[in-house]
C-alpha cells in the first residue's frame, strides 16, 4: 500500500508541474482531464502525508518513553503515544478507503426513472411525492433537475416520470436509491382513516455518453405522435412529441415533454442512451455477482429497500436498517444522512472483503 501511495504523490506533484505551465490552458480538453485526475488524487496525497507525520510522531513518543528515566515523563511519553497509535490506525483505514476501486460511473449526471407500483392512484401520489423528494435534494445538493418524460394522473400524482439530475457526482449520491420505496399513510380519500400501503419502484442510471454507447440508425423506429397531457391542459395539438425503438433491444422511449420535436428527439436519444449503458452494466455486474452481494443494494429494482410511514414520522431504510424520526424533513429533501449512512456501509463491506483476498 505505502509504494502506490508513493506513487500516487509522485503522479500528483507531476500533474501540478504540468499544471502550471501556461501553455497547457490552450488544450481545453487536456487540461480539463488533468484536473480531474488531480482533484481525484489530492486527498489520496493529502491523507497519506498526514499518516506519515503520525507515524514520524509516533516513532519519537515511543523513543522517549524507551529512553526516559523520569517515571512521570515515561507515563506522559506512553499515553502520547497510545493516542497516536489511535491515529494512526483511524488514518490508514482512511487510506484504504481511499484507496479502493472507484465506481466508472461516480462522476455522472443521473437519470433516475419513478413508476407507480401497487397502490392505483395512491402509488401515484406517492410517485410525485418522491419526485418532489430528489427535487428538493438536488437543489440543497447543488445539482441542477431535467424533467425528461412524465405521465400525469388527475389527482396530480403521476403513473410514472423520467428526470436527469445534473452535477459532479450526482451517481455517487443517488444510486443506492433503486429499488422499491414503500409508503404507509391514511389516503386523503379514505374516510374510515385505514392506513394504506403503496409502492413505487425508481430506478438509477448513470447517463451514458455517446462515445459509451453505440446506436446504429437502422435499429432504430422513430415516430411522431401528438403529446398528452391530464385534464387537457398544456397539450401541444402538433405531432412533436417522439417515441422511440430500440430493435435489437426491444426498449420504448417516449419524450413529449418540450415542444420542439428535435429536443424530444434528443431527449429520448440520451434516455435511450442511459438505458442501454444500464443494460451492459447489468450484464458486467452478473459476471461479478459475488461482488455485487457484498454491496448494499445498487441497481435492485425488486428489491423493497424503504418503507416511509407517514403515521409514525418515521423512515426506515431496510438494507441497513436505519430508521429516521424525521420524515417530513426527509421528503422535503433532507435525505443526505441516509445518503452518507448507505455510502459508508457499502465503503465497510468493500473494505472487508479486500482484506479478506
Amino acid at each position: 500500500m505505502l509504494e502506490k501511495l508513493k506513487d500516487i504523490e509522485a503522479r500528483c506533484g507531476e500533474i501540478d508541474a504540468l499544471l502550471s505551465d501556461p501553455a497547457l490552458t490552450r488544450d481545453r480538453v487536456k487540461y480539463a482531464a488533468l484536473m480531474r485526475e488531480y482533484k481525484r488524487l489530492s486527498p489520496v496525497v493529502a491523507a497519506y502525508r498526514s499518516y506519515r507525520s503520525l507515524f514520524g510522531q509516533l516513532a519519537g513518543a515511543e523513543e522517549l518513553e524507551r529512553g526516559e528515566s523520569d517515571p512521570e515523563l515515561r507515563e506522559l511519553a506512553r499515553a502520547e503515544a497510545a493516542l497516536l497509535k489511535e491515529k494512526l490506525e483511524k488514518a490508514e483505514t482512511e487510506l484504504k478507503l481511499l484507496l479502493l476501486p472507484r465506481d466508472p460511473n461516480d462522476d455522472k449526471n443521473v437519470v433516475i426513472e419513478i413508476r407507480a407500483g401497487a397502490g392505483g392512484e395512491e402509488a401515484a401520489l406517492f410517485v410525485a411525492v418522491l419526485y418532489r423528494m430528489y427535487s428538493m435534494y438536488a437543489d440543497r445538493a447543488g445539482f441542477s433537475v431535467d424533467l425528461d418524460s412524465a405521465n400525469e394522473t388527475e389527482l396530480g400524482g403521476f403513473r410514472e416520470i423520467v428526470f436527469t439530475v445534473s452535477g459532479e457526482g450526482a451517481y455517487s449520491r443517488l444510486k443506492y436509491e433503486s429499488g422499491v420505496h414503500r409508503v404507509q399513510r391514511v389516503p386523503e380519500t379514505e374516510t374510515a382513516g385505514r392506513i394504506h400501503t403503496s409502492t413505487a419502484t425508481v430506478a438509477v442510471l448513470p447517463e451514458a455518453e455517446e462515445v459509451e454507447v453505440e446506436i446504429k440508425d437502422a435499429d432504430l423506429k422513430i415516430e411522431t405522435i401528438k403529446s398528452s397531457g391530464a385534464g387537457g391542459q398544456h397539450i401541444n395539438k402538433t405531432e412533436s412529441a417522439i417515441r422511440l425503438l430500440h430493435k435489437p433491444s426491444g426498449i420504448v422511449i417516449e419524450c413529449q415533454d418540450e415542444r420542439s420535436q428535435y429536443k424530444n428527439k434528443e431527449k429520448a436519444m440520451r434516455l435511450l442512451r442511459a438505458k442501454l449503458y444500464d443494460l451492459k452494466e447489468a450484464e458486467q455486474t452478473e459476471k461479478i455477482a459475488s461482488e455485487r452481494r457484498s454491496q448494499v443494494g445498487t441497481g435492485d429494482r425488486s428489491e423493497r429497500i424503504r418503507t416511509y410511514n407517514y403515521p409514525q414520522g418515521r423512515v426506515t431504510d431496510h438494507r441497513i436498517g436505519l430508521t429516521l424520526y424525521s420524515l417530513e424533513e426527509f421528503l422535503d429533501g433532507g435525505i443526505a444522512p441516509m445518503l452518507e449512512a448507505l455510502a459508508a456501509e457499502d465503503a465497510a463491506k468493500k473494505l472487508k472483503g479486500s482484506d479478506e483476498i
